[in-house]
């Protein structure tokens, strides 16, 4: 009995083994290349269920979703552990350290390619030299303030415009290159620094000039308008002498209405106005 037995409990084995290699289970997201070792022949599943033949099918999965590869000085950050920031130099010859991450996925139609020209080992045989290499090239055409500022969009255009034929090529589709950090020379960065303060303080001195500005021109403005009632009081003084008391008197006593000259008469405020 014990070696029927084992026989037995040997066939079973067997055939779970055999079966396991038999039913293969592509994910979501994933397609796998299938190769025959009878004919040669590279084939691909897509997601689903699918039966192999044991001994003469092998199947690889690839991921098909979007992946992202990043290059970045920050340790565990990026692909590679360590300092893995992309080193460039600018166009006015200034060298840049520039973390990078691009977002990527594999043409699932032309898998197969992949597989027979290239292997699974594609991101250090294509995403990684390529981008690295597209992106010097575009930052040698700038200067080194337009890198840190003003072009950084456009660079990351112009990298993806360049990848895209580069990644064809090689059974890629690229969907964004992204640059993360610009770093400089840590003397630079300081002569940086140094210029942004000085913009700084001209744009205070600027500002502190046109208020003085302002304020000479409403003092200018506000010595006019006295001048004019210098004037206007003197034409009405030469017209009309009374106004000198009746201004006397105002001050006095604002409001008041009649005054009394000579100890006797009373007279009207408007009347000395008249006089």
């Amino acid at each position: 009995m014990k070696p029927r037995l084992f026989l037995v409990i040997g066939l079973v084995i067997f055939a779970i083994i055999m079966l396991a290699n038999t039913v293969l289970v592509v994910d979501a997201g994933h397609v796998a290349v299938v190769f025959n070792n009878l004919s040669g022949h590279l084939s691909s599943l897509d997601p689903g269920t699918h039966i192999l033949i044991p001994g003469v099918q092998k199947a690889k999965p690839y991921e098909t979703r979007v992946q992202t590869y990043t290059m970045s000085a920050t340790y565990n950050e990026g692909e590679i552990k360590g300092d893995d920031a992309l080193d460039a130099t600018t166009q006015d010859g200034q060298l840049v350290r520039i973390d990078v991450s691009v977002r990527f996925h594999i043409d699932a139609k032309r898998v197969t390619d992949l597989e027979k020209n290239i292997g699974e080992f594609y991101k250090d045989k294509v995403v990684r030299p390529e981008v690295r290499t597209i992106v010097r090239l575009t930052v040698a055409n700038y200067p080194v303030t337009e890198v840190y500022s003003s072009k950084r969009l456009e660079i990351q255009t112009k990298s993806g415009d360049a990848l895209k034929p580069r990644f064809l090529a090689n059974y890629l589709v690229i969907d964004e290159v992204l640059i993360r950090r610009v770093a400089f020379d840590p003397e630079f960065q300081k002569a940086i620094e140094a210029k942004q303060i000085a913009q700084q303080q001209a744009q205070q001195m600027q500002y502190v000039l046109e208020k003085e500005k302002l304020e000479k021109e409403r003092k200018i403005i506000e010595a006019q308008g006295e001048a004019e009632s210098i004037r206007l009081k003197g034409v009405a003084l030469a017209n009309n002498p009374a106004l000198i008391q009746y201004e006397y008197v105002q001050k006095i006593t604002p409001g008041i209405t009649t005054i009394i000259t000579d100890g006797k008469s009373i007279l009207s405020l408007g009347d000395l106005i008249k006089k």
